[in-house]
């Protein structure tokens, strides 16, 4: 796709333009995972949020968004959409809000976090995140996996704890013990704390074979329940699964304060540590 910027946040992709109604809308929706609630939110029919998306679907060519249960999804396509939007956003805005940039499980738990603050929060991945932020282009950086941090020896501030669990083809047979994974194949999600998952499996000599390769949670798990004898690795906070290596895979979703000098973001991290546990513990996380 060719995609330029046009004014404050519109692109034009192909040749055709999309404007801040469609970026509000997939902003909205990767929060809520509900065509009517984010209909609510944007004060529209859920007739009319629909139609936007459908209309966007036919300009593109593509699917931008999935049914999965009793929610709807922005696919791989739609996810890339939404952070070119949300690219633009940040290199074209000039604001005392405090922006904030993350994978998609500690971004999409910030957004969860009711706060007094004026906050924008762009949802990436980590290594995408990472860049914004090695260029200063946002004060906070949220991090799904802590590993860049390590790997940089970057300090980070802990917010919570999460951890894997094994989602299943529904046509597989109950697995009770580390050995009933021996032989089975996995869809292995890039840039996320799966890798945690095949560390354990290793350590456990356990044989397994990664049959696809993906960059989104929901595409796996989609891929995964539409399947034959598919299995992975998911975060508890979002899906739910066999924990059989919920101590195995159990790491912290954090923060790293990227701009010293905005005396909010030290009031943001104190009160996401402080009064904001209570809505981290309603999300499916364990606050720290």
């Amino acid at each position: 796709m060719k995609i330029k910027s046009r004014g404050l946040i519109s692109l034009e992709i192909n040749g055709e333009i999309f404007d801040y109604k469609l970026y509000q809308s997939l902003e909205s929706l990767s929060r809520t995972k509900s065509q009517r609630q984010s209909a609510k939110e944007l004060n529209i029919s859920h007739t009319v949020f629909n139609r936007r998306l459908l209309k966007a679907e036919e300009k593109l060519g593509v699917k931008i968004t999935q049914k999965v249960g009793n929610g709807t999804l922005l696919t791989k396509e739609g996810l890339q959409l939404l952070e070119e939007f949300q690219k633009y956003s940040i290199k074209i805005e000039k604001t005392n809000n405090i922006n904030i940039a993350g994978g998609h499980i500690s971004s999409g738990l910030l957004d969860s976090i009711r706060n007094p603050f004026n906050t924008n929060i762009y949802s990436s991945s980590d290594r995408d995140a990472f860049e914004l932020a090695r260029r200063g282009a946002v004060d906070i950086l949220t991090l799904d996996d802590p590993l860049i941090a390590y790997e940089r020896d970057i300090d980070f501030t802990p917010i919570a704890y999460d951890y894997l669990v094994l989602i299943s083809s529904p046509d597989c047979g109950k697995i009770e013990g580390i050995n009933d994974l021996n032989g089975l194949d996995f869809v292995n999600v890039t840039g996320s704390a799966q890798r945690l998952a095949w560390t354990s499996l290793k350590h456990y000599d356990i044989d397994y074979n990664i049959k696809y390769k993906l960059n989104s949670q929901f595409d796996a798990f989609k891929l995964v329940r539409n399947s034959e004898n598919l299995h992975c690795f998911l975060n508890a906070s979002y899906f739910k699964g066999n924990e059989l290596l919920k101590f195995d895979t159990r790491h912290v979703i954090s923060l790293i304060k990227v701009n010293e000098d905005k005396p909010a973001v030290d009031e943001f991290i104190d009160y996401v540590l402080t009064e904001g546990r209570e809505d981290i513990k309603n999300q499916g996380f364990e606050p720290i």
